[in-house]
């Protein structure tokens, strides 16, 4: 996925060190509380069916992104803003797609409850 730098930075403009090692300690807690949640859900033990994987697939893209993300951030390039905020925007596209299998997992147990 290719994103174009922000045109109201400089591509000299870097973040602050200790800026991005916060970011990534809040990639870092959030990608590990994703995959518990993928845990917890794939531990159920109800059986699977075909419609469950409108519910991982996301999950599972959005987690990717997200560990993608924390990569992104731990090499020393990520000081230059440009490289941050791609990272940061991979990271908050992982969070979107990982709520969104959730949202449908909610979904799908509310309509089967009916």
């Amino acid at each position: 996925m290719t994103v174009a730098p922000d045109p109201t930075t400089r591509p000299d403009e870097s973040v602050d060190p200790t800026f991005r090692n916060g970011s990534m300690t809040v990639v870092g807690v959030l990608a590990a509380f994703s995959l518990g949640i993928l845990t917890q859900w794939t531990d159920d033990p109800t059986p699977w069916h075909v419609t469950d994987l409108a519910v991982v697939a996301p999950m599972v893209v959005g987690i990717a992104a997200q560990l993608v993300a924390l990569k992104r951030l731990l090499h020393p390039d990520s000081l230059k803003i440009a490289s941050y905020s791609r990272a940061i925007r991979l990271f908050l596209w992982g969070l979107v797609l990982l709520a969104s299998g959730v949202v449908i997992g909610v979904a799908q147990d509310a309509i089967t409850a009916l």
